[in-house]
């Protein structure tokens, strides 16, 4: 059982087609706000055994976007974690480093995306109170986040048991699963759902 579980779930966005991604390129995906890896429907996500992975006493940091917030509250109660706060919001630079930058959006262009934090039980004790919040750091690839916001999670509660869910890479001291890593047998059942 786990006392942190991180994830990053690969929402599916109502201008995102499979269809068209696979006709037209990850290039054209990517100019044209699609996704450029595989997605999962609200319906999807609510079926994967998730909450079984937490220990009675634990926390969930889960990633969301705006557009998606409601989905992402929704989940992780049905995971069995109560919202808490947000623990981090990453503000993004450009990819060099200079200047801010702006997706898509609905509405406004976005950029900002915030990491939930739900509780279960007594949740964990944080072994330092000195994590900020705000993480400013260059976006990446496209979904991939700042590594440091997993250092925080470390540095936040110490060397405890936990997990990256839909991880994009291994990560040293982590049991990650995802498409994108190494089969983890820890994960029993939940390994069941990877393509």
């Amino acid at each position: 059982m786990y006392k942190v579980i991180y994830l990053d779930p690969p929402w599916r966005f109502k201008n995102w087609s499979i269809g068209e991604l696979s006709k037209r390129g990850e290039k054209w995906a990517r100019r044209n706000g699609r996704s450029p890896y595989p997605v999962m429907s609200p319906d999807d996500l609510k079926k994967l055994p998730i909450g079984d992975l937490g220990d009675k006493d634990s926390l969930m940091f889960m990633w969301a976007t705006y557009p998606k917030l409601e989905e992402a509250l929704e989940l992780m109660s049905l995971y069995g974690y109560k919202f808490t706060t947000v623990a981090f919001t990453w503000v993004k630079f450009n990819p060099s480093g200079v200047g801010w930058h702006f997706g898509l959006g609905y509405y406004t262009h976005g950029n900002p995306e915030i990491v939930l934090l739900g509780k279960r039980g007594k949740g964990v004790k944080r072994a330092d109170k000195g994590i900020p919040n705000l993480i400013t750091w260059p976006r990446g690839q496209h979904s991939v986040k700042p590594p440091i916001v997993g250092e925080a999670i470390v540095k936040l509660l110490g060397d405890v048991p936990r997990c990256e869910l839909f991880a994009r890479r291994q990560v040293d001291k982590w049991d990650c699963w995802g498409n994108e890593v190494p089969f983890n047998p820890n994960f029993g059942a939940l390994n069941d759902y990877l393509a």
